[in-house]
């Protein structure tokens, strides 16, 4: 009940600071139950950027940020009444520094390698940054046109996604953190091999068998991603639109790139039905789906 309560008190407070910030009652509501749900809906081609609103832009983010955050922290910080919970967590402290590195990075290459100016290389830069991050997928601008190397840091970011309790996409955070962990306990090893040391979040250790489902859902994650992509292949369409449109939609982010940038109306059928799995794989979390492929499911 606490937590249908704060998704509830979360959209009904984004709804009226949109509308507070200009849009009309209707467009509000919409665009709130998109950004907390983290859908990335909008009742208008142009997306966000339809309103060209900072003020409008800067809700959406604000919003979209807590969207991706666990919704048992909003819970925690509200019964506790502080803001402590959040930076005691290993997972949202992690998730901050992804979306501050992916903003900085996108934001120089706007600068840097495109026409934006510097405050509108941030103003878009940022608003990306977040809305791909949490797999949102709101835009301001068609950012397919951007750099490569802005569009490719985007992608790779939806990848991580939001934090696990969230509304995000993505192999969520914890996980990745996990795996990166476990790649600097490695090193570590290999350094100093009679060392015993154990991969630790939090404060607390990770059980070998944890990591070992991270590495197998991570394994499944990544393998889907490239057969799927492949299959896109083979079907007649491009790399660069295969591989972001099985992105997008594995990490139900939505915007891709190529032929897909806009929208996915030219994406043959054959194709969009590989979509339609990878949306299902990867909102179900991979496991879910792929074991009612498997032998031993349907046995008795």
């Amino acid at each position: 009940k606490a937590l249908w309560a704060i998704y509830l008190g979360l959209t009904l407070l984004c709804a009226a600071a949109y509308y507070l910030a200009g849009m009309s009652l209707f467009d509000a509501i919409c665009h709130s139950f998109a950004t907390v749900a983290i859908g990335g809906f909008s009742t208008h081609d142009a997306s966000i950027g339809y309103f060209d609103s900072p003020l409008i832009e800067g809700i959406c983010m604000f919003f979209m940020f807590l969207a991706g955050i666990n919704f048992s922290l909003h819970y925690l910080s509200w019964r506790h009444k502080s803001l402590s919970n959040y930076f005691q967590d290993a997972e949202f402290r992690a998730y901050t520094i992804v979306l501050g590195l992916v903003a900085l990075l996108t934001c120089i290459a706007l600068y840097a390698l495109d026409s934006h100016s510097g405050w509108s290389g941030l103003r878009h830069g940022v608003f990306q940054a977040i809305s791909i991050s949490t797999t949102a997928g709101f835009t301001t601008e068609n950012f397919s046109h951007w750099p490569p190397f802005a569009t490719s840091v985007l992608l790779l970011a939806s990848f991580i996604g939001g934090c696990a309790g969230s509304t995000g996409g993505g192999i969520k955070v914890i996980r990745a953190l996990s795996l990166f962990r476990q790649g600097l306990r490695e090193i570590f090893l290999l350094i100093h091999p009679n060392v015993q040391t154990s991969i630790k979040i939090g404060g607390k250790s990770l059980s070998p068998a944890i990591i070992k489902a991270i590495w197998g859902f991570f394994a499944l994650y990544i393998a889907s991603f490239c057969l799927m992509s492949l299959a896109l292949t083979a079907t007649g369409i491009d790399m660069i639109t295969a591989f972001s449109s099985v992105a997008a939609c594995i990490n139900n982010l939505g915007p891709a790139l190529g032929q897909a940038g806009e929208n996915f109306t030219h994406i043959n059928p054959l194709s969009k039905w590989i979509l339609c799995f990878a949306m299902l794989l990867g909102r179900l979390e991979v496991f879910t789906l792929l074991v009612l492929f498997t032998p031993w499911f349907w046995k008795k």
